[in-house]
Protein backbone atom coordinates (compact mmCIF):
# COMPACT_ATOMS: atom_id res chain seq x y z
CA UNK A 1 0.00 0.00 0.00
CA UNK A 2 1.09 3.66 -0.83
CA UNK A 3 2.68 5.64 2.00
CA UNK A 4 -0.24 8.23 2.67
CA UNK A 5 1.15 12.11 0.86
CA UNK A 6 1.53 15.08 3.16
CA UNK A 7 -1.11 17.50 1.98
CA UNK A 8 0.22 20.99 1.10
CA UNK A 9 -2.33 23.84 1.23
CA UNK A 10 -1.10 25.35 -1.88
CA UNK A 11 -0.10 22.55 -3.85
CA UNK A 12 -2.69 19.39 -2.14
CA UNK A 13 -0.61 16.35 -2.07
CA UNK A 14 3.16 16.03 -3.13
CA UNK A 15 4.24 14.23 -5.55
CA UNK A 16 5.90 10.60 -5.21
CA UNK A 17 9.21 10.50 -5.34
CA UNK A 18 10.76 7.73 -7.98
CA UNK A 19 14.52 7.51 -8.44
CA UNK A 20 15.74 5.63 -11.14
CA UNK A 21 19.08 3.81 -10.68
CA UNK A 22 21.26 2.34 -13.80
CA UNK A 23 24.45 2.21 -15.43
CA UNK A 24 25.55 5.01 -17.90
CA UNK A 25 24.40 4.54 -21.11
CA UNK A 26 20.95 2.57 -20.39
CA UNK A 27 18.70 4.98 -21.85
CA UNK A 28 17.70 6.58 -18.08
CA UNK A 29 17.44 10.22 -19.00
CA UNK A 30 15.58 9.40 -22.43
CA UNK A 31 13.39 7.07 -20.64
CA UNK A 32 12.03 9.44 -17.87
CA UNK A 33 11.83 12.35 -20.27
CA UNK A 34 9.20 10.51 -22.42
CA UNK A 35 7.42 9.45 -19.46
CA UNK A 36 6.99 12.53 -18.10
CA UNK A 37 7.22 13.98 -21.45
CA UNK A 38 8.82 17.39 -20.66
CA UNK A 39 12.83 18.32 -19.72
CA UNK A 40 14.07 17.90 -16.20
CA UNK A 41 14.86 20.38 -14.00
CA UNK A 42 18.36 20.06 -12.23
CA UNK A 43 18.22 20.49 -8.66
CA UNK A 44 20.48 19.25 -5.60
CA UNK A 45 18.45 16.34 -3.62
CA UNK A 46 18.52 17.08 -0.14
CA UNK A 47 20.38 14.32 2.33
CA UNK A 48 23.41 13.78 -0.21
CA UNK A 49 25.82 15.74 -2.75
CA UNK A 50 24.07 14.51 -5.38
CA UNK A 51 22.75 16.77 -8.22
CA UNK A 52 19.72 14.77 -10.21
CA UNK A 53 17.39 15.50 -12.97
CA UNK A 54 13.50 15.65 -11.93
CA UNK A 55 10.63 15.15 -14.26
CA UNK A 56 7.33 16.12 -12.99
CA UNK A 57 4.74 13.66 -14.04
CA UNK A 58 1.65 14.57 -12.37
CA UNK A 59 1.53 13.02 -8.74
CA UNK A 60 5.17 11.40 -9.47
CA UNK A 61 8.77 12.79 -9.57
CA UNK A 62 10.80 10.98 -11.59
CA UNK A 63 14.32 11.64 -10.12
CA UNK A 64 17.71 10.89 -12.48
CA UNK A 65 20.27 9.62 -10.65
CA UNK A 66 24.14 9.93 -12.42
CA UNK A 67 24.69 6.73 -14.31
CA UNK A 68 27.49 4.42 -12.31
CA UNK A 69 30.07 4.27 -14.32
CA UNK A 70 32.70 2.85 -11.55
CA UNK A 71 32.45 0.66 -8.22
CA UNK A 72 33.04 3.78 -6.25
CA UNK A 73 30.35 5.22 -8.30
CA UNK A 74 28.10 2.14 -6.41
CA UNK A 75 29.27 3.01 -2.86
CA UNK A 76 27.66 6.29 -3.18
CA UNK A 77 24.34 5.46 -4.80
CA UNK A 78 23.91 2.88 -1.85
CA UNK A 79 25.36 5.43 0.39
CA UNK A 80 22.85 8.02 -1.22
CA UNK A 81 19.62 6.04 -1.44
CA UNK A 82 20.09 5.00 2.10
CA UNK A 83 20.00 8.51 3.35
CA UNK A 84 17.14 10.16 1.21
CA UNK A 85 14.08 9.28 3.34
CA UNK A 86 11.83 11.41 0.79
CA UNK A 87 12.99 8.66 -2.13
CA UNK A 88 9.86 5.98 -1.65
CA UNK A 89 10.15 3.60 -4.72
CA UNK A 90 13.99 3.02 -6.85
CA UNK A 91 13.37 2.69 -10.37
CA UNK A 92 16.39 0.19 -11.79
CA UNK A 93 17.25 0.48 -15.12
CA UNK A 94 18.89 -2.02 -17.03
CA UNK A 95 19.89 -3.03 -20.68
CA UNK A 96 17.58 -6.19 -21.94
CA UNK A 97 20.89 -7.42 -22.93
CA UNK A 98 22.75 -7.79 -20.07
CA UNK A 99 19.88 -7.27 -17.78
CA UNK A 100 21.45 -10.23 -15.34
CA UNK A 101 24.83 -8.67 -14.65
CA UNK A 102 23.69 -4.69 -14.62
CA UNK A 103 20.56 -5.97 -11.95
CA UNK A 104 23.41 -7.47 -9.85
CA UNK A 105 25.32 -4.76 -9.44
CA UNK A 106 22.26 -2.37 -8.96
CA UNK A 107 19.83 -4.64 -6.63
CA UNK A 108 22.50 -4.77 -3.70
CA UNK A 109 21.39 -0.69 -3.38
CA UNK A 110 18.01 -0.92 -3.01
CA UNK A 111 17.79 -2.15 0.73
CA UNK A 112 14.85 -0.60 2.17
CA UNK A 113 12.84 0.65 -0.69
CA UNK A 114 10.49 -0.53 -2.66
CA UNK A 115 11.56 -1.62 -6.51
CA UNK A 116 10.25 -1.63 -9.81
CA UNK A 117 12.28 -2.62 -12.88
CA UNK A 118 12.38 -1.44 -16.33
CA UNK A 119 14.35 -3.56 -18.77
CA UNK A 120 15.69 -0.95 -22.02
CA UNK A 121 16.98 -1.87 -25.64
CA UNK A 122 13.98 -4.19 -26.34
CA UNK A 123 15.14 -3.85 -29.62
CA UNK A 124 18.28 -5.82 -29.50
CA UNK A 125 16.40 -9.20 -28.32
CA UNK A 126 15.98 -11.93 -30.51
CA UNK A 127 12.60 -13.04 -29.15
CA UNK A 128 9.06 -12.93 -30.46
CA UNK A 129 6.57 -10.96 -28.47
CA UNK A 130 5.50 -14.17 -26.65
CA UNK A 131 9.07 -15.28 -25.51
CA UNK A 132 9.43 -11.86 -23.95
CA UNK A 133 5.80 -12.61 -21.99
CA UNK A 134 7.19 -15.30 -20.74
CA UNK A 135 10.70 -13.92 -19.49
CA UNK A 136 8.74 -11.12 -17.81
CA UNK A 137 6.63 -13.44 -16.02
CA UNK A 138 9.30 -15.54 -14.93
CA UNK A 139 11.32 -12.40 -13.70
CA UNK A 140 8.68 -11.41 -12.24
CA UNK A 141 7.28 -14.16 -10.10
CA UNK A 142 11.46 -14.55 -9.31
CA UNK A 143 12.28 -11.03 -8.12
CA UNK A 144 8.72 -10.18 -6.24
CA UNK A 145 8.56 -7.09 -8.08
CA UNK A 146 7.47 -4.86 -11.02
CA UNK A 147 9.72 -5.92 -14.58
CA UNK A 148 8.91 -4.28 -17.21
CA UNK A 149 10.82 -4.43 -21.04
CA UNK A 150 10.84 -1.10 -23.46
CA UNK A 151 12.52 0.44 -25.97
CA UNK A 152 13.45 3.54 -23.66
CA UNK A 153 14.30 5.57 -27.05
CA UNK A 154 10.57 5.14 -28.34
CA UNK A 155 8.55 4.68 -25.22
CA UNK A 156 4.68 4.21 -25.85
CA UNK A 157 1.26 5.24 -23.89
CA UNK A 158 1.08 1.38 -22.66
CA UNK A 159 4.90 1.89 -21.64
CA UNK A 160 4.31 4.79 -19.82
CA UNK A 161 0.68 3.44 -17.92
CA UNK A 162 2.09 0.10 -17.02
CA UNK A 163 5.61 1.72 -15.58
CA UNK A 164 2.72 4.68 -13.40
CA UNK A 165 1.18 1.39 -12.53
CA UNK A 166 4.50 -0.62 -11.54
CA UNK A 167 5.19 1.91 -8.66
CA UNK A 168 2.23 1.44 -7.39
CA UNK A 169 2.52 -2.36 -7.33
CA UNK A 170 6.64 -1.52 -6.66
CA UNK A 171 7.96 -3.86 -3.28
CA UNK A 172 11.28 -4.44 -1.50
CA UNK A 173 13.54 -7.22 -3.78
CA UNK A 174 14.83 -9.76 -1.58
CA UNK A 175 18.49 -11.61 -2.73
CA UNK A 176 18.91 -10.92 -6.55
CA UNK A 177 18.60 -15.04 -8.06
CA UNK A 178 21.42 -14.42 -10.57
CA UNK A 179 21.49 -17.80 -10.72
CA UNK A 180 18.15 -19.15 -11.75
CA UNK A 181 17.16 -16.09 -13.82
CA UNK A 182 15.90 -17.42 -17.56
CA UNK A 183 18.21 -15.08 -20.31
CA UNK A 184 16.77 -12.49 -23.10
CA UNK A 185 18.01 -14.75 -25.84
CA UNK A 186 20.15 -12.05 -26.58
CA UNK A 187 23.33 -13.03 -29.28
CA UNK A 188 27.04 -12.52 -28.23
CA UNK A 189 29.27 -10.38 -28.78
CA UNK A 190 30.22 -10.31 -32.83
CA UNK A 191 33.43 -10.06 -33.22
CA UNK A 192 34.65 -6.21 -33.40
CA UNK A 193 35.33 -5.18 -36.61
CA UNK A 194 38.82 -3.18 -37.42
CA UNK A 195 37.25 -0.19 -37.17
CA UNK A 196 35.66 -0.63 -33.76
CA UNK A 197 38.85 -2.26 -32.63
CA UNK A 198 40.74 0.87 -33.77
CA UNK A 199 38.77 2.70 -30.88
CA UNK A 200 40.78 0.17 -28.16
CA UNK A 201 43.91 2.02 -28.82
CA UNK A 202 44.39 4.75 -26.10
CA UNK A 203 45.94 7.46 -28.15
CA UNK A 204 42.63 6.97 -30.74
CA UNK A 205 40.44 7.56 -27.69
CA UNK A 206 42.54 10.70 -27.13
CA UNK A 207 42.25 12.19 -30.35
CA UNK A 208 38.52 11.34 -30.26
CA UNK A 209 38.33 13.16 -26.79
CA UNK A 210 40.55 16.30 -27.38
CA UNK A 211 40.95 16.77 -31.32
CA UNK A 212 37.00 18.27 -31.49
CA UNK A 213 37.54 19.28 -28.02
CA UNK A 214 40.37 21.60 -29.33
CA UNK A 215 39.23 22.83 -32.16
CA UNK A 216 35.91 24.01 -30.37
CA UNK A 217 37.46 26.18 -27.82
CA UNK A 218 39.79 27.61 -30.55
CA UNK A 219 36.96 28.23 -32.76
CA UNK A 220 34.92 29.41 -30.69
CA UNK A 221 37.33 31.65 -29.08
CA UNK A 222 38.25 32.71 -32.31
CA UNK A 223 34.85 33.69 -33.11
CA UNK A 224 34.16 35.81 -30.00
CA UNK A 225 38.00 37.66 -30.69
CA UNK A 226 36.32 38.80 -34.14
CA UNK A 227 33.04 40.01 -32.61
CA UNK A 228 34.56 41.34 -29.70
CA UNK A 229 35.30 44.91 -31.60
CA UNK A 230 32.38 45.18 -33.01
CA UNK A 231 30.37 44.41 -29.82
CA UNK A 232 32.86 46.65 -27.99
CA UNK A 233 31.62 49.50 -30.31
CA UNK A 234 28.43 48.74 -29.59
CA UNK A 235 28.53 48.84 -25.65
CA UNK A 236 31.15 52.39 -25.53
CA UNK A 237 28.11 54.59 -25.66
CA UNK A 238 26.30 52.67 -23.15
CA UNK A 239 29.81 52.48 -21.10
CA UNK A 240 30.19 56.56 -21.18
CA UNK A 241 26.33 57.09 -20.28
CA UNK A 242 27.30 54.88 -17.12
CA UNK A 243 30.37 56.65 -16.63
CA UNK A 244 28.86 59.66 -15.68
CA UNK A 245 26.53 58.34 -13.05
CA UNK A 246 27.63 58.74 -9.28
CA UNK A 247 30.86 56.85 -8.26
CA UNK A 248 29.49 53.43 -6.74
CA UNK A 249 27.08 53.06 -9.62
CA UNK A 250 29.62 54.03 -12.21
CA UNK A 251 32.03 51.59 -11.09
CA UNK A 252 29.63 48.64 -10.40
CA UNK A 253 27.94 48.71 -14.03
CA UNK A 254 30.50 50.12 -16.20
CA UNK A 255 33.92 49.95 -15.03
CA UNK A 256 36.65 47.45 -15.76
CA UNK A 257 34.94 44.95 -13.60
CA UNK A 258 31.53 46.40 -14.35
CA UNK A 259 28.33 44.46 -15.06
CA UNK A 260 27.40 45.89 -18.50
CA UNK A 261 31.10 46.32 -19.16
CA UNK A 262 31.81 42.08 -18.65
CA UNK A 263 28.57 40.34 -19.03
CA UNK A 264 28.78 40.44 -22.90
CA UNK A 265 31.97 38.88 -23.09
CA UNK A 266 30.86 35.81 -20.60
CA UNK A 267 28.19 34.72 -22.98
CA UNK A 268 30.62 35.55 -25.95
CA UNK A 269 33.37 33.16 -24.63
CA UNK A 270 31.59 30.60 -22.46
CA UNK A 271 28.23 29.92 -24.46
CA UNK A 272 29.43 28.77 -27.57
CA UNK A 273 32.22 25.90 -25.78
CA UNK A 274 29.01 24.97 -23.41
CA UNK A 275 26.50 24.16 -26.60
CA UNK A 276 29.60 22.51 -28.15
CA UNK A 277 30.70 20.41 -25.47
CA UNK A 278 27.62 19.68 -24.34
CA UNK A 279 26.12 18.09 -27.79
CA UNK A 280 29.79 16.20 -28.11
CA UNK A 281 29.63 14.45 -24.70
CA UNK A 282 26.08 13.56 -24.99
CA UNK A 283 26.25 12.25 -28.60
CA UNK A 284 28.82 10.43 -27.70
CA UNK A 285 27.21 8.45 -24.56
CA UNK A 286 24.00 8.51 -27.03
CA UNK A 287 26.61 6.54 -29.54
CA UNK A 288 28.21 4.17 -26.85
CA UNK A 289 31.44 5.86 -27.93
CA UNK A 290 31.76 7.11 -24.30
CA UNK A 291 31.90 3.47 -23.12
CA UNK A 292 34.75 2.50 -25.48
CA UNK A 293 36.90 6.02 -24.54
CA UNK A 294 36.59 4.97 -20.80
CA UNK A 295 37.64 1.77 -20.84
CA UNK A 296 40.39 2.59 -23.50
CA UNK A 297 42.13 5.06 -21.15
CA UNK A 298 40.86 3.95 -17.87
CA UNK A 299 43.85 2.60 -16.52
CA UNK A 300 46.12 5.56 -17.29
CA UNK A 301 43.64 7.69 -15.48
CA UNK A 302 43.26 5.99 -12.64
CA UNK A 303 46.15 6.97 -10.97
CA UNK A 304 44.85 10.28 -10.65
CA UNK A 305 41.65 9.91 -9.86
CA UNK A 306 40.12 10.49 -13.13
CA UNK A 307 37.68 8.88 -15.71
CA UNK A 308 37.35 9.66 -19.40
CA UNK A 309 34.47 11.58 -18.94
CA UNK A 310 36.14 13.95 -16.39
CA UNK A 311 38.85 14.45 -18.91
CA UNK A 312 36.17 15.77 -21.21
CA UNK A 313 35.02 18.38 -19.03
CA UNK A 314 38.73 19.72 -17.69
CA UNK A 315 39.02 19.98 -21.69
CA UNK A 316 35.54 21.76 -21.43
CA UNK A 317 37.02 24.47 -18.92
CA UNK A 318 39.76 25.63 -21.47
CA UNK A 319 36.69 27.25 -22.94
CA UNK A 320 35.06 28.59 -19.71
CA UNK A 321 35.56 27.47 -15.92
CA UNK A 322 31.88 28.05 -14.49
CA UNK A 323 30.20 25.97 -17.08
CA UNK A 324 32.57 22.96 -17.16
CA UNK A 325 31.95 23.14 -13.07
CA UNK A 326 28.13 22.86 -13.60
CA UNK A 327 28.63 20.25 -16.10
CA UNK A 328 30.07 18.22 -13.02
CA UNK A 329 26.73 17.79 -11.86
CA UNK A 330 26.60 14.70 -13.79
CA UNK A 331 28.83 12.77 -11.72
CA UNK A 332 28.44 11.16 -8.49
CA UNK A 333 29.37 12.54 -5.23
CA UNK A 334 32.32 10.38 -4.48
CA UNK A 335 34.07 11.96 -8.24
CA UNK A 336 32.45 15.33 -8.44
CA UNK A 337 35.04 16.63 -6.07
CA UNK A 338 38.21 15.21 -8.25
CA UNK A 339 36.93 16.59 -11.61
CA UNK A 340 36.08 20.11 -9.82
CA UNK A 341 39.64 20.13 -8.46
CA UNK A 342 40.99 18.99 -11.61
CA UNK A 343 38.91 22.42 -13.92
CA UNK A 344 40.11 24.71 -11.25
CA UNK A 345 43.45 23.65 -10.95
CA UNK A 346 44.28 22.34 -14.75
CA UNK A 347 42.06 24.29 -16.86
CA UNK A 348 43.20 27.64 -18.59
CA UNK A 349 40.12 28.99 -19.49
CA UNK A 350 39.87 31.58 -22.41
CA UNK A 351 40.15 34.45 -20.10
CA UNK A 352 43.51 33.18 -18.85
CA UNK A 353 45.00 31.53 -21.51
CA UNK A 354 45.40 34.76 -24.45
CA UNK A 355 46.27 36.55 -21.23
CA UNK A 356 48.68 34.59 -20.80
CA UNK A 357 50.58 34.23 -24.51
CA UNK A 358 50.16 37.93 -24.69
CA UNK A 359 52.72 37.81 -22.07
CA UNK A 360 54.86 36.11 -22.63
CA UNK A 361 54.86 37.72 -26.49
CA UNK A 362 55.51 41.10 -24.92
CA UNK A 363 58.53 39.62 -23.16
CA UNK A 364 59.86 38.55 -26.63
CA UNK A 365 59.69 34.71 -25.20
CA UNK A 366 56.30 33.44 -27.34
CA UNK A 367 58.62 29.81 -27.06
CA UNK A 368 57.50 30.00 -23.05
CA UNK A 369 53.78 28.79 -24.00
CA UNK A 370 54.28 25.03 -24.87
CA UNK A 371 56.79 25.41 -22.11
CA UNK A 372 53.85 26.73 -19.90
CA UNK A 373 51.36 24.28 -20.88
CA UNK A 374 53.59 21.61 -20.45
CA UNK A 375 54.15 22.60 -16.64
CA UNK A 376 50.11 23.55 -15.95
CA UNK A 377 49.78 19.74 -17.20
CA UNK A 378 52.64 17.87 -15.12
CA UNK A 379 51.68 20.00 -11.87
CA UNK A 380 48.05 19.18 -12.24
CA UNK A 381 48.80 15.33 -12.41
CA UNK A 382 51.38 15.61 -9.60
CA UNK A 383 48.30 17.69 -7.65
CA UNK A 384 45.79 15.17 -8.66
CA UNK A 385 47.92 12.31 -7.77
CA UNK A 386 48.16 13.30 -4.27
CA UNK A 387 44.60 15.20 -3.78
CA UNK A 388 41.89 12.57 -5.07
CA UNK A 389 40.04 10.32 -2.93
CA UNK A 390 41.99 6.90 -2.62
CA UNK A 391 39.23 5.64 -3.70
CA UNK A 392 39.02 6.68 -7.13
CA UNK A 393 43.31 5.73 -7.54
CA UNK A 394 42.18 2.02 -6.24
CA UNK A 395 43.43 0.04 -8.81
CA UNK A 396 39.87 -2.44 -7.97
CA UNK A 397 38.01 0.52 -9.07
CA UNK A 398 36.58 -0.82 -12.04
CA UNK A 399 34.38 -0.06 -14.88
CA UNK A 400 30.95 -1.63 -14.58
CA UNK A 401 29.66 -1.81 -18.16
CA UNK A 402 31.30 -4.10 -20.83
CA UNK A 403 34.19 -3.28 -22.85
CA UNK A 404 32.50 -4.91 -25.69
CA UNK A 405 29.19 -3.31 -26.25
CA UNK A 406 28.61 -2.74 -29.86
CA UNK A 407 28.39 1.00 -30.81
CA UNK A 408 25.00 2.55 -32.11
CA UNK A 409 23.03 5.03 -33.81
CA UNK A 410 22.60 8.21 -31.87
CA UNK A 411 19.51 9.25 -29.93
CA UNK A 412 18.98 13.16 -31.47
CA UNK A 413 15.96 13.46 -28.92
CA UNK A 414 18.06 12.38 -26.32
CA UNK A 415 21.17 14.69 -27.25
CA UNK A 416 18.84 17.91 -27.58
CA UNK A 417 16.99 16.98 -24.21
CA UNK A 418 20.83 16.79 -22.57
CA UNK A 419 22.09 19.85 -23.99
CA UNK A 420 19.17 21.94 -23.03
CA UNK A 421 19.28 20.92 -19.49
CA UNK A 422 23.03 21.71 -19.53
CA UNK A 423 21.99 25.68 -20.98
CA UNK A 424 19.63 25.68 -18.69
CA UNK A 425 21.61 25.06 -15.63
CA UNK A 426 23.77 27.82 -17.06
CA UNK A 427 22.09 30.32 -16.88
CA UNK A 428 20.11 29.82 -13.76
CA UNK A 429 23.50 28.81 -11.87
CA UNK A 430 26.53 31.19 -13.94
CA UNK A 431 24.81 34.10 -14.81
CA UNK A 432 23.32 35.11 -11.23
CA UNK A 433 27.20 34.38 -10.15
CA UNK A 434 28.77 36.14 -12.47
CA UNK A 435 26.74 39.18 -11.76
CA UNK A 436 27.63 39.28 -8.03
CA UNK A 437 31.08 38.76 -8.56
CA UNK A 438 31.35 41.85 -11.16
CA UNK A 439 29.53 43.86 -8.22
CA UNK A 440 32.15 42.53 -5.22
CA UNK A 441 35.10 43.18 -7.57
CA UNK A 442 33.99 46.37 -8.73
CA UNK A 443 33.15 47.63 -4.79
CA UNK A 444 36.53 45.91 -3.71
CA UNK A 445 38.46 47.96 -6.32
CA UNK A 446 37.25 51.29 -5.61
CA UNK A 447 37.51 50.87 -1.88
CA UNK A 448 41.34 50.47 -2.93
CA UNK A 449 41.05 46.65 -1.36
CA UNK A 450 42.62 45.32 -4.38
CA UNK A 451 45.42 47.50 -4.00
CA UNK A 452 46.05 46.39 -0.39
CA UNK A 453 46.02 43.02 -1.43
CA UNK A 454 48.76 43.62 -4.13
CA UNK A 455 50.68 45.32 -1.34
CA UNK A 456 50.29 42.56 0.85
CA UNK A 457 51.47 39.97 -1.26
CA UNK A 458 53.72 42.35 -2.75
CA UNK A 459 56.22 41.27 0.44
CA UNK A 460 56.22 37.78 0.01
CA UNK A 461 57.40 37.91 -3.72
CA UNK A 462 60.73 37.26 -3.36
CA UNK A 463 59.96 34.14 -2.35
CA UNK A 464 59.16 33.41 -5.89
CA UNK A 465 62.50 35.06 -6.75
CA UNK A 466 59.99 38.22 -8.05
CA UNK A 467 59.95 41.36 -7.78
CA UNK A 468 57.50 43.25 -5.39
CA UNK A 469 55.30 44.98 -8.30
CA UNK A 470 54.48 41.65 -9.64
CA UNK A 471 52.35 41.26 -6.80
CA UNK A 472 49.56 43.55 -9.09
CA UNK A 473 49.14 40.74 -11.55
CA UNK A 474 48.77 37.84 -8.71
CA UNK A 475 46.14 40.09 -6.77
CA UNK A 476 44.35 40.36 -10.11
CA UNK A 477 44.46 36.48 -11.58
CA UNK A 478 43.09 35.83 -8.38
CA UNK A 479 39.42 38.02 -8.84
CA UNK A 480 39.40 37.51 -13.05
CA UNK A 481 42.24 35.24 -14.89
CA UNK A 482 43.15 37.99 -17.53
CA UNK A 483 44.04 40.24 -14.54
CA UNK A 484 47.59 38.99 -14.69
CA UNK A 485 47.92 40.66 -18.19
CA UNK A 486 46.63 43.66 -16.38
CA UNK A 487 49.21 43.73 -14.14
CA UNK A 488 52.31 42.33 -15.72
CA UNK A 489 51.61 45.19 -19.64
CA UNK A 490 51.15 48.19 -20.43
CA UNK A 491 48.37 50.01 -21.70
CA UNK A 492 49.06 48.94 -25.03
CA UNK A 493 49.71 45.57 -24.43
CA UNK A 494 53.07 45.53 -26.10
CA UNK A 495 55.73 45.36 -23.55
CA UNK A 496 56.18 44.41 -19.71
CA UNK A 497 55.81 47.38 -17.36
CA UNK A 498 57.40 44.71 -14.23
CA UNK A 499 60.81 44.18 -14.29
CA UNK A 500 60.81 40.53 -15.75
CA UNK A 501 64.60 39.53 -16.65
CA UNK A 502 64.85 36.51 -17.32
CA UNK A 503 62.58 32.95 -18.79
CA UNK A 504 61.97 31.34 -15.20
CA UNK A 505 60.33 34.70 -13.95
CA UNK A 506 58.15 35.29 -16.84
CA UNK A 507 56.50 31.81 -16.29
CA UNK A 508 56.63 31.87 -12.64
CA UNK A 509 55.12 34.92 -12.66
CA UNK A 510 52.25 34.00 -14.99
CA UNK A 511 51.60 30.40 -13.61
CA UNK A 512 51.68 31.86 -9.70
CA UNK A 513 48.93 34.47 -11.07
CA UNK A 514 46.82 31.65 -13.22
CA UNK A 515 47.23 28.90 -10.69
CA UNK A 516 47.04 30.18 -7.37
CA UNK A 517 43.25 30.28 -6.49
CA UNK A 518 40.21 29.76 -8.69
CA UNK A 519 38.66 33.19 -10.06
CA UNK A 520 35.99 34.69 -8.33
CA UNK A 521 33.36 33.90 -10.63
CA UNK A 522 34.64 29.89 -10.97
CA UNK A 523 35.25 29.87 -6.79
CA UNK A 524 31.07 31.05 -6.19
CA UNK A 525 30.09 28.26 -8.89
CA UNK A 526 32.06 25.77 -6.94
CA UNK A 527 30.52 27.12 -3.74
CA UNK A 528 27.19 27.29 -4.87
CA UNK A 529 27.65 23.37 -6.38
CA UNK A 530 29.54 21.88 -3.96
CA UNK A 531 29.21 24.06 -0.72
CA UNK A 532 31.07 27.61 0.87
CA UNK A 533 33.30 24.69 2.95
CA UNK A 534 34.26 22.40 -0.01
CA UNK A 535 35.07 25.82 -2.24
CA UNK A 536 36.78 27.18 1.03
CA UNK A 537 38.91 24.28 1.54
CA UNK A 538 39.85 23.78 -2.17
CA UNK A 539 40.98 27.18 -2.57
CA UNK A 540 43.52 26.86 0.65
CA UNK A 541 44.50 23.25 -1.18
CA UNK A 542 44.97 24.60 -4.66
CA UNK A 543 46.64 27.87 -3.32
CA UNK A 544 49.43 26.04 -1.02
CA UNK A 545 50.03 23.57 -3.65
CA UNK A 546 50.40 25.95 -6.43
CA UNK A 547 53.11 28.38 -4.29
CA UNK A 548 55.30 25.13 -3.94
CA UNK A 549 55.16 24.29 -7.67
CA UNK A 550 55.72 28.55 -8.25
CA UNK A 551 59.01 28.13 -5.82
CA UNK A 552 59.91 24.57 -7.54
CA UNK A 553 59.68 26.74 -10.82
CA UNK A 554 61.04 29.85 -9.61
CA UNK A 555 64.35 29.19 -8.54
CA UNK A 556 64.57 25.20 -10.55
CA UNK A 557 64.45 27.33 -13.69
CA UNK A 558 66.94 30.16 -11.91
CA UNK A 559 69.43 27.33 -11.11
CA UNK A 560 69.42 25.82 -14.86
CA UNK A 561 69.54 29.57 -15.92
CA UNK A 562 72.73 29.68 -14.23
CA UNK A 563 74.50 26.29 -15.62
CA UNK A 564 73.75 27.06 -18.99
Amino acid sequence: MLRKALVSPRRGALPMKVMALGLESVGKTSLLAALAKRLGRSEGIAGSTLFCETFGDGNLDWIDAPGLVRDSDTEAARETVSKIPDIEVVLLVARADRATSDLAYLAPLTKGKRVLVALTFRDKLKLNAEQCRIRLNRWTEQLGVPVMLLDGRAVTEKDRLDLREGVKRASEMGAFPADTLPGWGSQAPKELSLGQRFLNFPLVSLGLLFVPSVVAVTQANALADRLFDPLASVLSRLLDWLAKLPTPFAEILGGDYGVVAMLPFLLLYALPTIVFFSLLIAFYKSTGLMDRIAHSLHPYLLPFGLGARDLTRVIMGFGCNVPAVVSTRGCHSCSRSACVSAISFGSACSYQLPATLAVFAAAGMAWLGGVYLLALGLTSLIYLRFTTPKTLRDANNRLLSPRRDSLRSPSWRGICLETLGTLRSFFSVALPIFIVICVVAAVLQLSGALNFLAQTVGRGMVLFNLPAEAAVAVAMGSIRKDGMAIGLLDSDWGSLKVALESPSQVLTAVYLAGVLLPCLVTLLTIGREMGGRFAGRLALRQAAWAVSFSIAIAWGGALIENLI
